[in-house]
């Protein structure tokens, strides 16, 4: 489904990192570069410590011989917690000095985050992906250094469901007016509904259309073309295309899921959510085709959200925060935690590794990662780049549900989001 975001495992990609690093010795920041770090770092880390401990301690352990003088803590926040005690820390002032921040996010703390031109050279980022780093930019200025991300989406079918509509795996939909049409064949020859996607702001994106003006003052989207799209969605929806529970603002349990047996499946998906699968529904898990995801209208594929390391700006140790982040993010490092819990990462020279380079196997999370290895160059990551995205992406889904149980029109609907869209931008 289009409204999943980054849930690696725990990216099932939800699972958002923060890393603190608090302090030097009295030399500090301005200690001279060839002089080792002093004093103490912490660093947050967000639903990491029950299953991926061994490498977050490996990492802390090889940190400290580099730096033998540096006190390490390791502190790991409940994900529901994590907006919430990093807004506390910033009212308060006492700032974790390296945060891991979801770029949906991202311009939401955008205020109370430093610019990293001044301690990331363009020597220090050569190595991450630009089309991943441009996006991290507000106002020209880098916000935020990426870390790893769900990869390209990749589309999951239930091979005995869509057999039944006439699927071949070697020409899956390649957009979604044809995974539409599959999903209603679905329906019609097995009774079971076909996928759970609903135009949301990243489907939107899928046919082409603009969500903002250039400027980011007013919504785009409100078009002859997106009442179009809505409708052919509704008309779905309506005919058990499209699962009832679709609607539901609990988009990590919807009624209707793989898991549950209930949806035949997903033109776009994750390979971390074949985690959840693969442990809750082996049964399912071995019944699943994994293939490319559906395009967008300009022929890539779209990158819902990434994880990305921020510095506050009220830090007092910014260049040790800076210090730790470039080791954390390096690419060693993130291809070994790309080997433990299938994510993707922001470092090129981890996708030149033969453990993407030379994927191989017929296993759904095998496939997955051979088809990412294919498409990570062709990955689009469009935020709209606003402090308010996710308060944005939540107006519009709010009218697109009223729109799809019949109590407003489509053209109602995007005009009712395109005010609520330009009353919360103003």
């Amino acid at each position: 489904m289009t409204r999943s975001v980054l849930t690696a495992g725990a990216l099932a990609l939800s699972m958002l990192l923060t890393g603190c690093v608090a302090g030097t010795s009295s030399g500090g920041d301005t200690a001279a570069a060839d002089q080792p770090f002093e004093g103490e770092v912490e660093f947050w880390t967000i639903n990491l410590k029950k299953n991926y401990s061994a490498y977050i301690e490996g990492l802390i352990a090889e940190y400290k011989k580099q730096h033998p003088k540096v006190a390490i803590t390791w502190v790991d926040v409940p994900g529901q917690e994590s907006a919430t005690k990093l807004l506390a820390a910033v009212a308060s002032g006492d700032v974790p000095d390296a945060v891991n921040v979801s770029s949906i996010e991202l311009g939401r703390f955008t205020p109370s985050l430093t610019p990293l031109d001044d301690l990331f050279t363009q020597a220090d980022l050569a190595d991450f992906q630009p089309n991943l780093v441009e996006p991290l930019r507000m106002d020209g200025k880098l916000y935020a250094v990426p870390w790893y991300n769900g990869g390209a989406p990749v589309a999951v079918y239930r091979k005995s469901l869509v057999s039944k509509a006439g699927f071949d795996p070697a020409k899956p939909p390649a957009n979604f007016d044809e995974a539409l049409a599959l999903a209603d064949e679905v329906y019609a020859k097995a009774k079971v509904n076909g996928m759970n996607s609903i135009p949301d702001v990243n489907l939107l994106r899928y046919y082409g259309i603009e969500l903002l003006s250039p400027d980011k003052k007013k919504a785009a989207f409100n078009t002859p073309e997106a009442v179009v799209v809505l409708d052919k969605f509704k008309k779905s929806y309506d005919g058990h295309g499209i699962a009832p529970g679709a609607i539901s603002k609990d988009v990590r349990s919807l009624p209707q899921s793989l898991e549950n047996g209930q949806v035949a499946f997903k033109a776009m998906s994750y390979a971390a959510e074949l985690l959840n699968v693969q442990k809750n529904a082996p049964d399912v898990y071995q019944d699943l085709a994994v293939t490319e995801g559906v395009r967008m209208s300009t022929g890539g594929f779209l990158l819902l959200a990434q994880q990305a390391f921020s510095i506050p700006k009220a830090s007092k140790h910014k260049k040790a925060a800076a210090e730790f982040i470039k080791f954390f993010t390096n690419g060693a490092n993130q291809l070994a935690f790309c080997k433990i819990v299938p994510i993707y990462p922001s470092t090129v020279s981890t996708t030149k590794a033969p453990f993407f380079t030379e994927a191989s196997g017929e296993d759904p999370m095998s496939v997955a990662r051979q088809v990412n290895a294919r498409a990570l160059s062709e990955l689009e990551y469009k935020p709209l780049g606003t402090t308010k995205d996710a308060e944005l992406g939540e107006h519009l889904l709010e009218e697109v549900r009223a729109f799809l149980t019949g109590t407003k029109s489509a053209k109602e609907a995007l005009d009712a989001a395109e005010k609520r869209w330009n009353d919360t931008l103003a």
